[in-house]
Parts: structure tokens; C-alpha cells; sequence
């Protein structure tokens, strides 16, 4: 190898490394100018809520990060959300025991979850139904059952253990929080470390390519739709923990939204075929800064949508830019 090749792998090695890190800086800058600008912002239980606040969207946003490198879409996480969460607490309801009353509500919600994420995967590899088209429609189908079960109302319990393990905290950091960071490094090392995670890249990157190499791209696809309903599942239980309830019209509400943005803003391409763990977890935080940082600016919250979706078409033509 010549001395000019080697020059050009590190060049682009180091342009590698730089991309990757865009996010973490973004994220860096972005505490600065809030703990500088805003007293209460820097105040550590003001950090530990945005933790909290963000670690329900941030679940959902380690599965969708996966169907997006995977080249697809996943519009119905958040009323996967709403419908996994309502099954549970009406189950829980009618177990009178409370330990096995809140492991029956896990068990249903993880279940109902990883079913419903398989069902998009279904539609999608075995209809060949475009993502967008079949998650669209079930967008709609999950939120109607989370309603007509509901009688589009709230769902409450009683359950004691239930409300404790919404107010736990470990090491200053609440259970949903670790739940997020654990769920990130596993999923981390499986999309970096493992067979599984180099077929859901080549699969985005080049599907024909993929069918190729013998990756079967359509059973990738519909893994990575069950990975995303798992997350829709765990982050149901843990914020129907936090109030001790779930609201059928309201739960999950835009939850696609954030998620497919931080995962963009983390450097996932819209086209599949690249992406990280780490680097959604940074665009969930960004979200979450932002959020809480324009509340305590006092900007009107129907402007909030604004900046977001400034936010994802910039992150997106820089993703652009690099790729031309």
C-alpha cells in the first residue's frame, strides 16, 4: 500500500471519528450555553428530571434506531405505547395478588409490544407493504384498541408496588433511566459487536447486495420491527409506573416523532445503512436540553414544534451534505 493510500484511509478514518462525534460536541455545546444562560437549569434535580423525562421517548428511540438503519420507518411505536400500557393495567386490575399482579402487567405489556412490532414486520416483509404505508395504517389500528378498550379515558391502579417502582431511585438516578442506559449498552454492543448488527447495517446499506452475501434481509427487517415493539412494551410499563396510570388519547403522543428525530440528530441516515446507539442516546438529550431549556426561557410551548422540526431538517441537510 502506498504511502498516498495510507494517508487517505486516515484522513478518512479521522472524517469517520469527527462525524461520529458531532452529536456528543452538539450536546456539549448545548449544556454550556444552558448552565451558563439559566441558574435553575444546572440545579441537579433539574438535571435528574430531564433524565427522567427523556428516558421514556429514549427506550423507543434505541428500537427505532434500529428499523431506521434497517432502511425503514416505524409510525406506530407511540400507539404501540398506548396499547401495550392500557392492556397491562386493566390486567393488573384483575389479579388480586399485587406482586404477581404487577409481573402479569409486565409480562402483557412486553408481550403485547413484541406482538404488535411483529405484526408491522409481518405486514412489511411478508405483505411487501412500504413501512411508511403498513405503520401508518397500524398507527391508527393500535391507537383505536388502546381507545376502544380504555372507552378513551384513563386507566388507573391501585397496585402499591406499581406506584413504588414509578418512584424509585438508585444511585440519585430514576429506575426508568437506567433501564434507558442499560437498554443503550446492550444494544450498542449488538449492532457494533455482533452478527446481527452487521446484517441490519449491510441490509440498509444495500438490501440486493445483502440477499447476496446470503443475509436473509426480509427476516432482518422484521427483527428489528420486533426490537422496536419490545421498547414500545418497556417504555409502556415504566411511564404507566410514573403516574400509576396511562391515558389511551394521550400516551405516546408524538413518541415517533422524537424518537426518528433522535436518532437522525444522532447521525442515523435516513436511508439506512448507518447509525449508532450512542449517537441516538446523544440526540435524545438534545431534545430533551431543548425542551426544558425553552420552558424555563419561557418560549411559548406552541412554538416548541418549531425549533424541534428546525432541528431534524438542518440535522438531516448536514447528513446530506456529508453523504455528497
Amino acid at each position: 500500500m502506498s504511502q498516498e493510500q495510507t494517508a487517505v484511509q486516515k484522513k478518512r478514518a479521522w472524517m469517520d471519528i469527527l462525524n461520529e462525534s458531532k452529536p456528543f460536541l452538539a450536546l456539549a455545546a448545548l449544556l454550556i450555553v444552558c448552565m451558563v444562560s439559566n441558574e435553575h437549569f444546572r440545579s441537579p434535580q433539574n438535571l435528574i428530571n430531564i433524565t427522567r423525562q427523556v428516558s421514556y421517548t429514549g427506550i423507543v428511540a434505541l428500537g427505532m434506531t434500529f428499523v431506521i438503519i434497517a432502511g425503514g420507518i416505524d409510525l406506530s411505536i407511540g400507539s404501540l405505547l398506548a396499547l401495550a400500557g392500557v392492556s397491562g393495567i386493566m390486567l393488573m386490575g384483575k389479579i388480586a395478588d399485587p406482586a404477581a399482579a404487577v409481573l402479569a402487567a409486565f409480562a402483557v405489556t412486553l408481550g403485547i409490544g413484541i406482538l404488535g412490532g411483529a405484526v408491522n414486520g409481518a405486514i412489511i416483509t411478508l405483505g411487501k407493504v412500504p413501512s411508511f404505508i403498513a405503520t401508518l395504517g397500524t398507527l391508527s389500528i393500535y391507537r383505536s384498541l388502546s381507545l376502544y378498550m380504555a372507552d378513551a379515558g384513563t386507566v388507573s391502579s391501585g397496585n402499591d408496588i406499581f406506584r413504588t417502582l414509578g418512584s424509585a431511585v438508585f444511585l440519585g438516578l430514576p429506575l426508568p433511566a437506567w433501564i434507558f442506559f442499560g437498554l443503550a449498552v446492550v444494544f450498542g454492543v449488538v449492532l457494533r459487536q455482533t452478527s446481527l448488527g452487521r446484517h441490519i447495517c449491510a441490509t440498509g446499506a444495500n438490501p440486493k447486495a445483502a440477499e447476496y452475501a446470503a443475509i436473509r434481509t426480509n427476516v432482518i427487517r422484521f427483527i428489528t420491527y420486533a426490537i422496536a415493539g419490545f421498547t414500545a412494551g418497556v417504555s409502556a410499563f415504566l411511564f404507566s409506573t410514573r403516574l400509576n396510570s396511562i391515558s389511551s388519547t394521550d400516551a405516546g403522543l408524538s413518541y415517533e416523532l422524537d424518537a426518528i428525530a433522535a436518532a437522525i440528530i444522532g447521525g442515523t441516515a435516513m436511508n439506512g445503512g448507518r447509525g449508532s446507539i450512542a449517537g441516538t442516546v446523544a440526540g435524545v438529550f438534545i431534545l430533551g436540553i431543548i425542551s426544558n431549556a425553552l420552558d424555563m426561557w419561557g418560549a411559548p410551548v406552541n412554538l416548541q414544534g418549531l425549533v424541534k422540526g428546525s432541528i431534524i431538517i438542518i440535522a438531516v441537510l448536514i447528513q446530506r451534505q456529508r453523504n455528497s
